[in-house]
């Protein structure tokens, strides 16, 4: 086989590796703060919440198969999965409008022997890896803290990046849509997310809002995600069939939002 022939077909049949490869490359450049807000924000988010606020909250917000929780315990998994949307939003939304119109990068690609669909899946593993990591990072000060009762709650580093994930490809869907920046990208964090960690339950149970305002939560996937971290760090007693709600309503969305991305980018780029 000629060495023309395989520079074809490997790009072909690893095409989204490749392009995962460039995105995480490309994030070397703010390498240093996206390290220090990983260590960072989980220090001060558990010891603001989860320890100053906690001295002034009396009673016990959690209820666990051990009996009630601190209100540490209640609000680390919500802050887990709170740090998974905030990388999806900050990846998903300028990188990608970026990279369709000010350094247009997925043109580039696209010239090659890389498809559309392999280009959206390789932005989706690089922000999927560092979503990972980053939650990783914010279990194990979570650990520091005491703030997970049972070790099941490992796996919230799962379900915090699926959630992120599935908030992330929506937004991904919507940015390559975007020709012209007037501002879409600051009224999704404004008006989209940081509402979502207001209404979700993050730092009180849904049930507190009055009822008008409870189906926020509901749509939210950041409240199915925080919910089924708090299943998993310290045993919330909740239904089975509300449990399944969450990874169903999480895995729905992130399929819908994946495959959307794939076709307005392919509607993009395949011209």
């Amino acid at each position: 086989m000629s060495d023309v022939t395989e520079t074809g077909i490997r790009p072909r049949r690893f095409g989204a590796w490749y392009v995962a490869e460039h995105r995480l490359l490309l994030m070397r450049a703010y390498g240093s703060t996206i390290l220090a807000t990983s260590i960072g924000n989980p220090l001060v988010y558990l010891f603001a919440l989860g320890v100053g606020l906690a001295s002034l909250v009396q009673a016990p917000l959690g209820d666990g198969r051990g009996g009630e929780v601190s209100y540490l315990a209640f609000v680390a998994p919500a802050l887990l999965a709170s740090a998974a949307v905030t990388v999806a939003s900050e990846e998903l939304t300028y990188p990608v409008l970026s990279a369709f119109k000010w350094n247009p990068v997925f043109v580039g690609a696209r010239s090659s022997p890389l498809s559309s669909a392999q280009i959206a899946d390789g932005v989706i593993i690089a922000v999927i890896l560092r979503m990972a990591v980053t939650c990783a990072i914010y279990f194990g000060v979570m650990l520091l803290f005491g703030a997970v009762p049972s070790p099941l709650g490992a796996l919230g580093i799962v379900t915090a990046t699926v959630t992120g994930l599935a908030v992330g490809v929506v937004i991904m869907a919507y940015t390559s849509t975007v020709t012209e920046d007037k501002g879409q990208m600051a009224i999704i964090q404004r008006f989209i997310i940081t509402p979502m960690f207001l209404f979700s339950g993050t730092f009180f149970p849904l049930a507190q809002l009055p009822g008008y305002l409870q189906w926020i939560g509901w749509i939210s996937p950041l409240w199915h995600g925080t919910e089924l971290g708090r299943v998993l760090a310290y045993g919330l007693n909740e239904p089975l069939w509300l449990s399944v709600i969450h990874v169903v309503f999480l895995l729905v969305l992130t399929v819908a939002g994946w495959r959307a991305a794939r076709i307005i980018m392919a509607r993009r780029l395949d011209k």
